[in-house]
């Protein structure tokens, strides 16, 4: 039973630390606001002016006027802060974000991500996928494991332009949490009830295999 966007977004969950400041890029990554594990606190960052962004809002209690990135709606928290976009890229760049996660449409064995554009597909620009990537030190992409073709999007080399190059640290799709080491994807944890198979047959890259692969724990 291969993991939904919600099953994702809880894994990811998992990784946050108290204290944490965090970058969540569109898709995928949104939903990780809406599963903070007990006991910890974080803030969570947009680089539209946002710090301090709490879950998505009921329906019906949306305030148009608070969005994120991706242009969703969205509630703060109490003590949340309001800025310009330089102000937020100063946050970005300088390196005062301990963990950015990140959808996308590739990622290489070798860490590269291409996730801001489709040759041919008009987009109405990069966003701040490529600062956030080169400024990173924590990356984690959330995405699913094959495209809608069922090929896979874990690959020996990126086919689409990249948005940055050695800079995956971590990868959590719907089959698989796997790590970018220098030899490949190691496998770290299996979606429940995915075999070993399953994994090796959707993945074109390098993966590592070493001892017994758990189960994830939702």
């Amino acid at each position: 039973m291969a993991l939904d966007k919600i099953g994702i977004a809880k894994r990811i969950a998992q990784e946050l630390k108290d204290g944490y400041y965090v970058n969540l890029g569109i898709g995928i990554p949104t939903l990780v606001a809406n599963y903070i594990p007990e006991g910890i606190n974080v803030e969570f960052q947009s680089e539209n002016g946002v710090l301090g962004m709490g879950p998505f809002p009921f329906e019906g209690e949306e305030d148009a006027d608070l969005i994120n990135a991706g242009k969703q709606t969205i509630t703060t928290l109490e003590g949340a802060v309001f800025f310009d976009s330089a102000t937020s890229f100063s946050m970005i760049r300088g390196k005062h974000v301990q963990l950015t996660v990140l959808g996308a449409m590739e990622v290489s064995e070798q860490g590269d991500i291409a996730n801001w554009k489709i040759p041919g597909k008009m987009v109405k620009g990069m966003g701040g996928a490529m600062d956030l990537v080169a400024s990173a030190d924590n990356i984690i992409v959330a995405m699913m494991h094959t495209n809608k073709r069922g090929e896979s999007k874990l690959l020996k080399k990126c086919s689409l332009p990249l948005t940055g190059v050695a800079c995956v640290k971590k990868i959590v799709t719907n089959l698989a949490v796997l790590e970018v080491v220098a030899k490949g994807f190691k496998l770290l944890e299996r979606a429940p009830g995915v075999t070993l198979e399953d994994i090796q047959n959707a993945t074109e890259g390098k993966l590592i295999i070493e001892g017994d692969i758990p189960e994830m724990v939702l």
